[in-house]
Protein backbone atom coordinates (compact mmCIF):
# COMPACT_ATOMS: atom_id res chain seq x y z
CA UNK A 1 0.00 0.00 0.00
CA UNK A 2 1.52 3.39 -0.95
CA UNK A 3 2.28 6.01 1.69
CA UNK A 4 1.60 9.71 1.06
CA UNK A 5 4.88 11.66 0.93
CA UNK A 6 5.39 15.41 0.82
CA UNK A 7 8.35 17.74 0.51
CA UNK A 8 8.05 20.96 2.50
CA UNK A 9 10.31 24.00 2.77
CA UNK A 10 10.38 24.95 6.46
CA UNK A 11 11.29 28.20 8.21
CA UNK A 12 10.30 30.13 5.10
CA UNK A 13 7.17 31.31 3.31
CA UNK A 14 8.88 31.18 -0.09
CA UNK A 15 9.55 28.03 -2.15
CA UNK A 16 13.19 26.99 -2.57
CA UNK A 17 14.22 28.84 0.60
CA UNK A 18 14.50 27.64 4.20
CA UNK A 19 15.15 23.96 4.80
CA UNK A 20 13.48 21.18 2.77
CA UNK A 21 12.21 18.09 4.58
CA UNK A 22 10.31 15.03 3.40
CA UNK A 23 7.28 13.92 5.40
CA UNK A 24 5.92 10.35 5.15
CA UNK A 25 2.39 9.74 6.48
CA UNK A 26 2.15 6.19 7.87
CA UNK A 27 -0.90 4.18 8.92
CA UNK A 28 1.20 1.28 10.14
CA UNK A 29 4.60 0.86 11.72
CA UNK A 30 7.54 -0.05 9.50
CA UNK A 31 11.06 -1.30 10.32
CA UNK A 32 13.75 1.21 11.17
CA UNK A 33 15.87 -0.14 8.32
CA UNK A 34 13.10 0.73 5.84
CA UNK A 35 12.83 4.29 7.18
CA UNK A 36 16.58 4.70 6.85
CA UNK A 37 16.48 3.48 3.24
CA UNK A 38 13.70 5.96 2.45
CA UNK A 39 15.66 8.81 4.03
CA UNK A 40 18.75 7.87 2.03
CA UNK A 41 16.64 7.73 -1.15
CA UNK A 42 15.23 11.21 -0.46
CA UNK A 43 18.74 12.51 0.26
CA UNK A 44 17.43 15.53 2.16
CA UNK A 45 18.85 16.63 5.49
CA UNK A 46 15.81 15.05 7.21
CA UNK A 47 12.91 12.76 6.41
CA UNK A 48 10.13 12.63 9.00
CA UNK A 49 7.87 9.61 9.56
CA UNK A 50 4.61 10.34 11.36
CA UNK A 51 1.84 8.02 12.53
CA UNK A 52 -1.43 8.91 14.30
CA UNK A 53 -1.68 7.55 17.85
CA UNK A 54 -4.85 8.97 19.45
CA UNK A 55 -6.75 12.26 19.49
CA UNK A 56 -4.15 14.96 18.73
CA UNK A 57 -1.11 12.76 19.44
CA UNK A 58 1.26 11.46 16.77
CA UNK A 59 4.42 9.35 16.84
CA UNK A 60 7.28 11.12 15.04
CA UNK A 61 10.76 9.98 13.99
CA UNK A 62 13.46 11.80 12.00
CA UNK A 63 16.22 10.40 9.78
CA UNK A 64 19.11 12.01 7.94
CA UNK A 65 20.45 10.10 4.92
CA UNK A 66 22.81 8.34 7.33
CA UNK A 67 21.17 7.96 10.75
CA UNK A 68 18.21 8.56 13.05
CA UNK A 69 18.37 11.73 15.16
CA UNK A 70 16.88 12.57 18.55
CA UNK A 71 15.54 16.04 17.72
CA UNK A 72 14.82 17.97 14.52
CA UNK A 73 13.08 21.32 14.27
CA UNK A 74 12.54 21.95 10.57
CA UNK A 75 11.15 18.46 9.87
CA UNK A 76 8.77 18.90 12.83
CA UNK A 77 7.57 22.21 11.36
CA UNK A 78 7.17 20.43 8.01
CA UNK A 79 5.21 17.55 9.56
CA UNK A 80 2.81 19.82 11.44
CA UNK A 81 2.32 21.87 8.27
CA UNK A 82 1.42 18.73 6.30
CA UNK A 83 -1.04 17.51 8.94
CA UNK A 84 -2.82 20.86 9.03
CA UNK A 85 -2.76 21.85 5.36
CA UNK A 86 -2.66 18.54 3.48
CA UNK A 87 -4.23 15.89 5.72
CA UNK A 88 -7.04 17.98 7.17
CA UNK A 89 -6.21 17.94 10.90
CA UNK A 90 -8.24 20.70 12.56
CA UNK A 91 -7.03 20.75 16.17
CA UNK A 92 -4.88 23.86 16.78
CA UNK A 93 -2.32 21.89 18.77
CA UNK A 94 -0.55 18.62 17.99
CA UNK A 95 1.63 16.66 20.37
CA UNK A 96 4.43 14.64 18.80
CA UNK A 97 5.76 11.65 20.73
CA UNK A 98 9.48 11.50 20.01
CA UNK A 99 12.87 10.36 21.25
CA UNK A 100 13.08 13.76 22.99
CA UNK A 101 9.76 13.33 24.80
CA UNK A 102 6.44 15.00 24.06
CA UNK A 103 6.77 17.99 21.71
CA UNK A 104 3.69 20.26 21.61
CA UNK A 105 3.25 22.17 18.33
CA UNK A 106 0.73 24.99 17.98
CA UNK A 107 -0.75 26.69 14.93
CA UNK A 108 -0.66 30.48 15.36
CA UNK A 109 -2.18 32.16 12.30
CA UNK A 110 0.16 31.28 9.41
CA UNK A 111 3.05 30.35 11.71
CA UNK A 112 3.94 27.12 13.46
CA UNK A 113 5.26 27.18 17.03
CA UNK A 114 7.40 24.38 18.41
CA UNK A 115 7.82 23.80 22.16
CA UNK A 116 11.26 22.17 22.38
CA UNK A 117 13.70 21.40 25.22
CA UNK A 118 16.50 23.94 25.71
CA UNK A 119 19.98 22.52 25.08
CA UNK A 120 22.43 25.00 26.64
CA UNK A 121 26.07 25.04 25.54
CA UNK A 122 28.46 24.29 28.39
CA UNK A 123 31.93 25.79 28.02
CA UNK A 124 34.57 23.23 27.05
CA UNK A 125 37.99 22.95 25.52
CA UNK A 126 37.90 22.83 21.74
CA UNK A 127 38.82 19.36 20.46
CA UNK A 128 41.78 19.17 18.10
CA UNK A 129 40.80 20.33 14.64
CA UNK A 130 37.47 21.96 15.53
CA UNK A 131 38.32 25.67 15.24
CA UNK A 132 41.07 24.85 12.75
CA UNK A 133 38.36 23.51 10.38
CA UNK A 134 37.24 27.11 9.72
CA UNK A 135 38.84 29.98 7.84
CA UNK A 136 37.72 33.41 6.69
CA UNK A 137 39.42 35.08 3.72
CA UNK A 138 42.09 32.34 3.84
CA UNK A 139 42.94 33.29 7.42
CA UNK A 140 42.37 31.28 10.61
CA UNK A 141 39.50 32.41 12.83
CA UNK A 142 39.63 32.94 16.58
CA UNK A 143 36.82 31.51 18.69
CA UNK A 144 35.35 33.83 21.32
CA UNK A 145 33.64 30.88 23.03
CA UNK A 146 33.57 27.11 22.54
CA UNK A 147 30.90 24.94 24.17
CA UNK A 148 29.14 21.63 23.90
CA UNK A 149 25.40 21.10 24.00
CA UNK A 150 23.51 17.83 24.29
CA UNK A 151 24.05 17.27 20.56
CA UNK A 152 26.62 19.64 19.09
CA UNK A 153 29.76 21.70 19.49
CA UNK A 154 29.11 25.43 19.65
CA UNK A 155 31.59 28.03 18.35
CA UNK A 156 31.19 31.80 18.66
CA UNK A 157 33.07 34.11 16.28
CA UNK A 158 33.26 37.89 16.56
CA UNK A 159 31.70 39.13 13.28
CA UNK A 160 28.69 38.37 11.12
CA UNK A 161 30.85 38.50 7.97
CA UNK A 162 32.92 35.58 9.25
CA UNK A 163 29.81 33.44 9.53
CA UNK A 164 28.42 34.36 6.11
CA UNK A 165 31.72 33.82 4.25
CA UNK A 166 33.17 30.97 6.28
CA UNK A 167 35.37 28.40 4.54
CA UNK A 168 34.94 24.90 5.99
CA UNK A 169 37.23 21.88 5.86
CA UNK A 170 34.56 19.17 6.12
CA UNK A 171 37.06 16.31 6.12
CA UNK A 172 38.77 17.75 9.17
CA UNK A 173 35.45 18.55 10.83
CA UNK A 174 34.54 14.86 10.59
CA UNK A 175 37.22 14.14 13.20
CA UNK A 176 35.12 15.92 15.87
CA UNK A 177 32.82 13.33 17.43
CA UNK A 178 29.39 14.94 17.60
CA UNK A 179 26.17 15.30 15.63
CA UNK A 180 27.24 18.69 14.28
CA UNK A 181 28.82 22.08 14.87
CA UNK A 182 26.96 25.36 15.36
CA UNK A 183 28.92 28.49 14.41
CA UNK A 184 27.46 31.86 15.34
CA UNK A 185 28.12 35.58 15.82
CA UNK A 186 26.15 38.64 16.86
CA UNK A 187 24.37 40.30 13.93
CA UNK A 188 25.49 43.62 12.50
CA UNK A 189 23.68 46.65 13.90
CA UNK A 190 21.79 47.14 10.61
CA UNK A 191 20.45 43.55 10.50
CA UNK A 192 16.82 42.60 11.20
CA UNK A 193 17.91 39.79 13.51
CA UNK A 194 19.89 39.42 16.74
CA UNK A 195 22.44 36.86 15.62
CA UNK A 196 23.46 34.79 12.63
CA UNK A 197 24.52 31.16 12.55
CA UNK A 198 25.36 28.18 10.36
CA UNK A 199 25.22 24.45 11.08
CA UNK A 200 27.58 21.77 9.79
CA UNK A 201 26.89 18.05 10.28
CA UNK A 202 29.17 15.92 8.10
CA UNK A 203 29.12 13.10 10.68
CA UNK A 204 25.33 12.89 10.22
CA UNK A 205 25.64 12.86 6.43
CA UNK A 206 24.76 16.56 6.01
CA UNK A 207 27.72 18.85 5.30
CA UNK A 208 25.62 21.98 5.85
CA UNK A 209 22.04 22.07 7.05
CA UNK A 210 20.17 25.09 5.60
CA UNK A 211 18.06 25.98 8.68
CA UNK A 212 18.38 23.93 11.87
CA UNK A 213 15.54 24.34 14.35
CA UNK A 214 17.12 22.17 17.05
CA UNK A 215 20.33 24.24 16.92
CA UNK A 216 18.28 27.27 17.97
CA UNK A 217 17.43 25.49 21.23
CA UNK A 218 21.12 26.01 22.01
CA UNK A 219 21.50 29.39 20.30
CA UNK A 220 18.54 30.85 22.21
CA UNK A 221 20.08 30.02 25.59
CA UNK A 222 23.49 31.48 24.71
CA UNK A 223 22.27 34.69 23.08
CA UNK A 224 19.61 35.33 25.74
CA UNK A 225 22.45 35.40 28.25
CA UNK A 226 24.62 37.62 26.07
CA UNK A 227 21.92 40.08 24.98
CA UNK A 228 19.89 40.17 28.18
CA UNK A 229 16.50 39.28 26.71
CA UNK A 230 14.51 36.12 26.06
CA UNK A 231 12.73 37.03 22.78
CA UNK A 232 15.16 36.67 19.87
CA UNK A 233 15.38 36.46 16.08
CA UNK A 234 18.07 34.39 14.44
CA UNK A 235 19.03 34.13 10.78
CA UNK A 236 20.74 30.96 9.56
CA UNK A 237 23.02 32.24 6.83
CA UNK A 238 23.19 29.21 4.54
CA UNK A 239 22.77 29.51 0.78
CA UNK A 240 19.00 29.00 1.17
CA UNK A 241 18.71 31.00 4.40
CA UNK A 242 15.95 31.04 6.98
CA UNK A 243 14.63 33.11 9.90
CA UNK A 244 13.75 31.57 13.27
CA UNK A 245 11.88 33.46 15.99
CA UNK A 246 12.60 32.24 19.54
CA UNK A 247 11.34 32.76 23.08
CA UNK A 248 13.30 31.21 25.95
CA UNK A 249 10.98 29.96 28.71
CA UNK A 250 13.06 28.42 31.53
CA UNK A 251 14.15 25.02 30.22
CA UNK A 252 12.04 25.21 27.04
CA UNK A 253 12.43 27.16 23.80
CA UNK A 254 9.47 28.26 21.70
CA UNK A 255 10.47 28.37 18.02
CA UNK A 256 8.29 29.87 15.31
CA UNK A 257 8.47 29.64 11.54
CA UNK A 258 6.48 29.30 8.34
CA UNK A 259 6.35 26.43 5.85
CA UNK A 260 5.26 25.77 2.29
CA UNK A 261 4.51 22.50 0.46
CA UNK A 262 6.49 22.04 -2.76
CA UNK A 263 5.90 18.34 -3.63
CA UNK A 264 3.01 15.89 -3.17
CA UNK A 265 3.40 12.22 -4.05
CA UNK A 266 3.22 8.55 -3.08
CA UNK A 267 5.90 6.26 -1.72
CA UNK A 268 5.35 2.97 -3.54
CA UNK A 269 7.74 0.57 -1.79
Amino acid sequence: MPFPIYQVDAFTSEPFRGNPAAVVIMDEDRPTEWMQHVAAENNLSETAFVRHQSDNRYALRWFTPGLEVDLCGHATVATAHVLWTEIGVTTPQIVFESRSGDLPVTRISDRIQLDFPATPPNACDAPAGLVESFQHNNEPVAAQFVGRSRFDYFVVLDREAQIRDLDVDFRRLLECECRGVIVTAVADASADCDFVSRFFGPAAGVDEDPVTGSAHCCLAVYWAGQLGRTDLRGYQASARGGLVTMALNEDRVLLQGNAITVVRGELLV
